[in-house]
């Protein structure tokens, strides 16, 4: 088995959601090459559109390309926003390709990671996103963690001090399944949809820029439209932002009330989200989590052969 990148591979850079800039783009490749890697950019990557970096034709264009291309090792969103969700509907009209290759993004990048997930059942990485990273904004042991993970043919990312925020989550106990997840705001849109599966693993659920009573309003919902039903475990990334008017924060008291009212573990400091700390975290792929005093969770990093 190879390391999931290795210098010389290809990576297809898209832009599914809002635009970024020209010099993010040169940036984000310039960073891309230090790596050893290579970027293919399409030349209309960013065009007219109402809300997006393109029209949904061509974003959707550009994305069906990279996930069929078999020259590309990877796929990397440029920046978040919104759009995503407008690709979807032609993602679920086309065959799963042969070839599993990496998608890496977060935020509005949401959507596509459980499409790919729970659809085609192929891992995927909720990580920075290119602009940022172009930017040169990564925290230092963030960036160094991220090259280990793609280029030392490393097995698993560990993320320990969690907090137990219920009494399942300081019981105890070993649980076992693959993560999945991501923004929250995002996977409530997926309710009732077609895209809406059931899955027995880990959550994982970060958002920015939600007051109190919003994160609280869509966690009822998830709850109440059957979006939490047979979840073995929740763990909770940053959340960031989201102050009240008189600059207090209920999202804390929030997501601990949430907690006390689930039969399985909720636990909460997962360093990843929109936060300063944007640590690695593969979706779909073996993980483990120990509850009790000292919770923690293994993520294996996927392993792909060398024809993929």
């Amino acid at each position: 088995m190879r390391p999931v990148l290795r210098r010389g591979d290809l990576v297809d850079v898209v832009a599914p959601g809002f635009p970024s800039t020209a010099e993010s783009v040169t940036n984000a490749v310039a960073w891309l090459q230090g790596l050893g890697l290579e970027a293919r950019v399409p030349a209309d990557l960013f065009g007219a559109d109402l809300l997006c970096a393109n029209s949904d034709a061509v974003r959707f264009r550009h994305l069906k390309r990279a996930l069929s291309a078999r020259d590309s090792r990877a796929i990397w969103c440029v920046r978040a926003g919104y759009g995503a969700i407008r690709l979807i509907e032609r993602l679920r009209a086309l065959p799963r390709p042969p070839q599993r290759k990496l998608f890496i993004g977060y935020s509005d990048a949401t959507t596509i990671h459980y499409f790919l997930n729970l659809h085609w059942r192929w891992p995927s990485l909720h990580g920075p996103l290119l602009d940022r990273l172009g930017a040169g904004l990564l925290a230092t042991d963030d960036l160094a963690e991220l090259r280990e993970v793609l280029f030392a043919d490393r097995g698993e990312v560990m993320f320990t001090a969690l907090r137990p925020l219920n009494a399942a989550a300081r019981r105890r106990q070993r649980i076992a399944g693959h993560v999945f997840g991501g923004n929250l705001t995002v996977l409530q849109t997926i309710l009732g949809t077609p895209l809406q599966r059931a899955h027995r693993g880990i959550l994982f659920l970060e958002d920015t820029g939600e007051r109190g009573y919003r994160v609280d309003r869509m966690l009822q919902h998830l709850a109440q439209a059957g979006g939490l039903d047979g979840l073995a475990a929740i763990v909770l990334g940053s959340f960031v932002g989201g102050d009240e008017a008189d600059g207090s924060n209920l999202i804390a008291p929030v997501l601990k009330r949430f907690a006390a009212t689930q039969r399985f573990p909720v636990l909460a400091g997962m360093p990843a989200g929109h936060g300063a700390e944007q640590r690695p975290v593969f979706f779909a792929t073996r993980a483990e989590l120990c509850c009790g005093a000292s919770p923690k969770l293994s993520i294996a990093v996927p392993q792909f052969g060398p024809d993929r």
